[in-house]
């Protein structure tokens, strides 16, 4: 099994790059931030996940190892194939996948194009004790998919829970106000605050 690559780049279209490495193009269809990267960067390097199927092998590419490790989780899930998983994976950051995971928000994850709501609602049950608890953690330690905007984010959590938005703000204020910075440890804290 392919399970990483570094390369140059050789040609790119709709989401799938070509790398050259030793002098072998490998195919790889990439994650949006994956594809986004080796694009601009005019190569480098992707973990890459191997999908042998009867009618082929594909290569399914991601930006860190904690991405890698959730498209393997979202797979697992039935009626969710790899092309489904870098859909998901390409349509929304980790934070915001694991967020509405924690969350059970269905209607965030039937968002994605072309996953209904029966398969949200199975990816929700079957990974809220696998993805739903801790933090995906880049190699130098911030929170993977992390911005500024993790106040709106947090209360939106909240909110999903059926906590009040007044609630769910003011808990949020006040856990930020307490050190909490990542959106994590934001809405952990301010769970703790509505409570």
């Amino acid at each position: 099994m392919i399970g990483y690559l570094n390369g140059k780049l050789i040609s790119y279209d709709a989401e799938t790059v070509i790398l050259s490495v030793g002098g072998v193009g490998f195919e790889v269809a990439c994650s949006s931030s994956a594809y986004a990267k080796l694009v601009s960067d005019g190569g480098g390097e992707v973990y890459t996940y191997t999908a042998v199927r009867e009618d082929g092998i594909s290569l399914y590419g991601f930006i860190s190892p904690e991405e890698k490790k959730a498209f393997i989780e979202l797979i697992s899930v039935s009626g969710v194939g790899p092309k489904m998983g870098i859909a998901v994976l390409s349509q929304m950051n980790l934070t915001a996948l694991k967020t509405a995971i924690a969350s059970s928000d269905i209607k965030t994850l039937s968002g994605v194009k072309g996953l209904g709501k029966k398969t949200a609602e199975r990816i929700i049950l079957e990974l809220k004790d696998k993805m739903g608890e801790g933090v995906f953690v880049s190699e130098e330690g911030v929170p993977t998919g992390y911005s500024s905007s993790a106040d709106p984010d947090a209360v939106a959590a909240l909110t999903s829970l059926g906590f009040t938005k007044s609630e769910s703000e003011n808990a949020v204020k006040k856990a930020q106000a307490d050190g909490a910075d990542t959106l994590e440890k934001i809405i952990a804290a301010a769970l703790k605050n509505v409570r």
